[in-house]
């Protein structure tokens, strides 16, 4: 009964996904190290593979099984998802291995009475290459919902406040991988060949690498293969060496492009508000050296991890304290130059790296982060001097996360105003806000205010 490690390891994370409601890319980030870089490389596509596809792959299930998926266990399910995505997506898997491992995942899951049923569904599977599950669906909306796999009461969403094109574009980019994004961190900037070594580095492994289009600073990996399964494993490597040695940092350019943003003065105070992480608040930091940063957030271990990465950087200077920024905040009004609200959000700018962030929001998860960015952005303003700036940013879609917020806060805090932000022109909306979009862009999608205060 042998199953590849790959198939093994995948199926062990998208049981837990679903089971624990652990998140992929941690999963993903903590392999076992002794996988081989191939077997990790095809961990990672079926993950996030069957991730994304997942209503759809549901369908498909369902109409050569003659029954609800939900009906199946749980490692049935999961066992048929990777079995049937490796057939419908994956060329270079031959039929058979994709069929007979998904059989042995179920054995060895103790349901060998499942096994017939995994065998039968996948064959005839096989047999029905075409088949689409949307070919008799009327309702635009439902139809694009089970193409691209995303819950319909979100794509009904989308549209409403995008229309049906714009929404169809980004369900579509949402399903594509995201490019590698990185930069370069103070500690591989000091010295100007160390940097140059880092690309040079890069360039002969990866083929490419380019600086952002929207992000100056930013870069992101070209690879050379399109194929998931035959990407460059000698760039993959060498980026995550780069990256415990803490001279590469990865970040999206959107993610990146909110901290330059905010436009930081060598002498500045600034507040970032909600910093863990940390990418914002250490990039922050990279840019302006001689600046006071105080970065905040609600749990001691995350402002840990926040101490921790602005150390592999060789970034110093960065105080922090753990504070619930939905009260009061506890500096003295009007204390600060510079304040960043990086608000909680749904993440729906990040399901290209979040797949299944998208099978766990609900309509009343959106409503209820609305109102913590309100509180949040409320308190935040007032630690803003005047002519001093609050920059809002999500990575979220949603218009209720975003324009619904400022507008609420405008409306409620008449010393303030929008301010014009440094960033090209298709970013800009006709508030003066920026949102970067993943089918335009290739990007996540963020929303980003600047609010200047009278």
């Amino acid at each position: 009964m042998q199953v590849s490690p790959a198939r093994r390891a995948a199926f062990e994370i998208l049981r837990r996904v679903e089971q624990e409601a652990a998140y992929a890319s941690a999963l993903l980030g903590a392999l076992d190290q002794h996988l081989r870089a191939d077997d990790r490389a095809l961990c990672h596509e079926l993950v996030l593979g069957v991730s994304r596809h997942r209503l759809w792959l549901d369908r498909v299930l369902e109409h050569f099984a003659n029954r609800s998926v939900e009906e199946f266990d749980l490692p049935v399910k999961v066992a048929l998802r990777i079995g049937l995505y490796q057939l419908r997506f994956l060329t270079r898997v031959p039929p058979s291995a994709g069929v007979n491992e998904s059989v042995n995942l179920v054995r060895a899951a103790r349901l060998k009475s499942a096994a017939a049923l995994v065998n039968a569904v996948l064959r005839r599977a096989t047999r029905e290459p075409d088949y689409d599950p949307t070919t008799n669906v009327e309702d635009p909306a439902e139809r694009l919902s089970i193409e691209t796999s995303h819950p319909q009461w979100l794509i009904e969403r989308w549209i409403n406040s995008f229309g049906f094109d714009e929404t169809a574009g980004l369900a579509r980019a949402n399903n594509q991988a995201a490019p590698v994004a990185f930069r370069l961190t103070v500690k591989a900037c000091k010295r100007k060949e160390s940097s140059r070594r880092i690309l040079e580095e890069l360039e002969l492994s990866a083929g490419r690498t380019l600086p952002s289009g929207i992000a100056p600073g930013a870069w992101r990996l070209n690879e050379n293969s399109t194929d998931p399964i035959g990407e460059s494993v000698d760039a993959r490597g060498l980026l995550h060496k780069l990256s415990r040695e803490g001279l590469i940092y990865f970040q999206d350019e959107a993610s990146q492009l909110v901290a330059q943003l905010l436009a930081t003065e060598p002498h500045d105070r600034v507040l970032d508000v909600c910093a863990a992480p940390g990418s914002k608040t250490t990039l922050v930091a990279a840019l302006a050296p001689e600046a006071t940063i105080i970065a905040g957030d609600l749990h001691e271990h995350r402002i840990r991890t926040l101490r921790e990465l602005a150390k592999i950087q060789a970034i110093n200077g960065i105080r922090t304290i753990v504070h619930d920024a939905t009260r009061a905040l506890p500096f003295a009004e009007g204390s600060f130059d510079r304040v960043l609200v990086d608000a909680p959000c749904s993440g729906t700018g990040t399901l290209r790296r979040n797949p299944e962030l998208r099978w766990r929001l609900t309509p009343r998860d959106i409503t209820e982060l609305q109102s913590k960015q309100k509180q949040i952005l409320g308190n935040a303003a007032m630690m803003v001097r005047p002519g001093g700036l609050i920059l809002y940013s999500t990575c979220a879609i949603e218009t209720d996360e975003n324009e619904s917020v400022i507008a609420s806060f405008v409306q409620s805090h008449s010393g303030f105003h929008p301010t014009p932000l440094l960033a090209a022109s298709d970013l800009l909306t006709e508030s003066g806000a920026v949102r970067t979009w993943p089918h335009r862009h290739d990007v996540d999608g963020f929303f980003v205010i600047g609010l200047r205060r009278g």
